[in-house]
């Protein structure tokens, strides 16, 4: 027996939530931290990363924006009308979410033309293998797993580190800064989307979890949903990694031509 949730508490406070979640938060938080404070969005905002870097993570990053939507499409169809008040809230929200996704995908082709990399170079996919783990492990997860535990990998985990994350390339307005004013606006809006809107998305998605699990699930699933948000962070931030690598390469590339000179 399902011990109900019902959040009495604001949205957005981890004392609303039962103990177990306010645990897994804890429990998460370094993955977590290792993806938000990465250096490379550091380096973004200030513009200290060479074209090639750059061009490698819009590219890299592009099968997962573009397939999000069918990660939530193939979770809404693991619910049934009335079976539980936990699959029909997440039936709405699922529903709700997924046309806004589709727009994404347009926003984030903006923002690879500002960076002159277009709809073919996204399509081909020319970049390491090790780019492609994030979108693997997200469709092995909503195929395998449960709607929470899915859930919890992609809508709670993923879309939570993406809008810190975007919040801090957003930071002070130095990256917008480098498009040219006429078409600022088109590039940034995938990115302003996300720092804006998205706070509230992983939280409306861990309601739903709770709501789908209850006060006491077993300790089995709790293990479970923790290890799948730890390894949507894990596979985040080695994306970040391998981008990184590229962009040391390129660096070390420069020098010996320099010292030539």
């Amino acid at each position: 027996m399902i011990d109900g949730f019902v959040r009495v508490g604001p949205l957005m406070d981890p004392a609303s939530y039962p103990a177990w979640a306010q645990q897994l938060i804890e429990e998460c938080r370094e993955s977590k931290r290792r993806v938000v404070e990465h250096a490379f969005y550091q380096c973004l905002r200030d513009g200290g990363l060479r074209a090639a870097t750059v061009r490698q993570f819009l590219i890299g990053g592009w099968p997962v924006v573009e397939q999000f939507s069918l990660y939530m499409a193939h979770n809404l169809g693991k619910t049934r009308y009335g079976r539980h008040p936990g699959e029909d809230m997440a039936r709405r929200w699922l529903m709700r979410n997924i046309r806004v996704e589709l727009n994404h995908a347009d926003y984030w082709v903006n923002w690879c033309q500002a960076h002159g990399v277009h709809l073919h170079d996204l399509q081909e996919q020319n970049v390491p293998s090790q780019l492609n783990a994030l979108n693997d492990w997200c469709w092995r997860v909503c195929t395998t797993e449960s709607l929470a535990v899915a859930m919890a990998a992609t809508n709670y985990a993923i879309e939570g580190a993406t809008g810190e994350w975007s919040a801090v390339v957003c930071q002070d307005g130095l990256y917008a800064e480098g498009f040219p004013e006429d078409t600022r606006k088109r590039a940034m809006k995938w990115l302003k989307m996300h720092a804006q809107y998205d706070d509230a998305h992983p939280w409306e998605a861990l309601e739903i979890i709770c709501t789908l699990v209850g006060e006491n699930p077993a300790s089995a699933l709790r293990v479970e949903l923790r290890k799948a948000v730890c390894k949507s962070y894990d596979c985040m931030f080695q994306f970040l990694e391998c981008c990184m690598q590229l962009e040391a390469q390129q660096r070390s590339k420069v020098r010996p031509a320099l010292a030539a000179g």
